[in-house]
């Protein structure tokens, strides 16, 4: 479909009108993430069952399935519609910096909010170094040249076969500059690329149709194997890092949005279905192939949204950047011990490079607050299990944030690099667009 006729397609149906509430997809996870709380509390034997674990898996995996081939054919295709090659560059210096700055903004905001709001104090803690030993273990093998060597794919079936999103994203960068060089021998095959990323969007739609069944089963578990008794331990703190992310996204990225043109609140309307998805799961992965979609039917630019987002899972990570901060504040109070203003600096500088080092490593929030904290002060790192008992309640809200601070980078760069459609972003931040809709989800791009 060409760019013309997207543009003037009739407007989206609004989904309240098109069907009955209950058959609306965040209507359906919403109702699934209730119910997997009551039964996850009230029948945690139950909720814990391996059966129940994996529905909720199982729909995580269904969804970094489709991850690899949509980067792919996105960035490729969006490379290869680009007459001048040195916008990729363009675009890309453009997104590492707004990444810096406004990780930096969350990390600040996590060390204010921290200072303010000494939550750990008093709690006199006594850590089970134990517990978190695989952590500080990972983290004590990071370091920024196996980082680097890690984007590079041992090779590109590789890449695609473990879902490495900056491999992928490499490969699709190399082949799509490649697809670009052979001119009008090249549109056949970036046709069929075009047309593979429509199938791969309805592939995303179907999956999606699980949606609720993979938040029931997550979220069971969750509650089921860690109970409203850890959550409430150490309620202080889950709390503040609650409060302190929703600050970030009213304040700083609700900032950026109006310097842009809309509104940070219609904007998180508008990926709803995402996030409530991403709650239920605990994965902002699961909802990167629709963000990606939305973004681009709300009148950003295939080619930056190929290239920001992909990028931003790895290099914006807003909520992973205020968990460090407030987290490292929280156990040095709770350990009683002292930190300078100068470690406090230094925290803020291990962050900006740690944070970027344990992209792709399970457990990456955990994993980078143990590499902030052995950087910064070693006495610390026992402190991690303080709050491992919680962790899990504060990686939704990780990745809720995380998500949403993408979008709005998707945004921010397209209207940065003036090829952000803003009538049809004021017009679409108004409609809603059911990701498990295939007829719908073929047609995009």
């Amino acid at each position: 479909m060409s760019a013309t006729a997207q543009i003037e397609a009739p407007a989206l149906p609004r989904s309240g009108k098109s069907k009955p509430f209950y058959k609306v997809l965040y209507v359906q996870v919403l109702f699934a993430i209730v119910i997997g709380v009551l039964v996850g509390w009230l029948s945690p034997h139950f909720a814990t069952n391996e059966w129940v674990k994996a529905l909720g898996d199982g729909f995580v995996k269904l969804i970094k399935m489709v991850i690899a081939p949509i980067i792919f054919c996105t960035v490729v295709s969006g490379i290869a519609h680009i007459q001048d090659a040195r916008k990729v560059g363009r675009v890309g210096i453009k997104a590492l910096l707004y990444f810096e700055v406004v990780s930096s903004f969350a990390l600040i905001l996590g060390l204010v909010v921290g200072n303010l709001f000494p939550v750990g104090h008093g709690l006199a803690a006594k850590p089970d170094v134990g517990a978190v030993a695989k952590y500080v273990d990972q983290a004590s093998h990071m370091n920024a040249v196996d980082f680097v060597l890690h984007i590079i794919p041992d090779s590109v079936v590789g890449a695609f076969a473990k879902g490495d999103i900056l491999q992928v994203l490499l490969f699709a960068v190399l082949f799509g500059f490649a697809l670009m060089a052979l001119g009008e021998r090249g549109h056949r095959l970036r046709d069929v690329i075009d047309d593979a990323a429509h199938a791969v969007f309805g592939v995303i739609a179907i999956v999606m149709k699980a949606a609720p069944i993979g938040a029931f089963g997550a979220m069971a578990f969750t509650i089921g194997k860690y109970g409203p008794a850890a959550l409430g331990n150490l309620i202080g703190l889950v709390a503040l890092f609650y409060a302190t992310s929703a600050l970030f996204v009213v304040l700083v990225l609700g900032t950026i949005a109006k310097f842009v043109g809309f509104n940070i609140f219609k904007f998180i309307g508008y990926i709803k279905d995402e996030l409530l998805i991403v709650l239920g799961t605990s994965s902002s992965e699961s909802a990167l192939p629709q963000l990606m979609e939305k973004l681009e039917r709300l009148g950003c630019s295939k080619s930056v949204v190929g290239l920001v987002v992909p990028t931003g899972y790895s290099f914006n990570l807003d909520g992973t950047n205020i968990y460090m901060t407030l987290a490292t504040l929280f156990i040095a109070q709770a350990l009683g011990i002292e930190l300078s203003f100068g470690d406090q600096v230094a925290i803020l500088l291990v962050a900006m490079l740690t944070s970027k080092g344990a992209s792709g490593v399970t457990g990456a929030g955990f994993v980078t607050l143990a590499g902030t904290l052995a950087a910064v002060n070693p006495a610390l790192v026992p402190g991690m299990a303080i709050v491992f008992s919680i962790d899990k309640f504060m990686s939704e809200v990780r990745a809720l944030t995380n998500i949403t601070g993408n979008g709005v980078a998707a945004v921010f760069v397209s209207w940065w690099e003036g090829e952000l459609d803003h009538g049809r972003l004021l017009a679409n931040l108004d409609r809603s667009v059911d990701p498990s809709d295939v007829e719908t989800a073929v047609t995009t791009g």
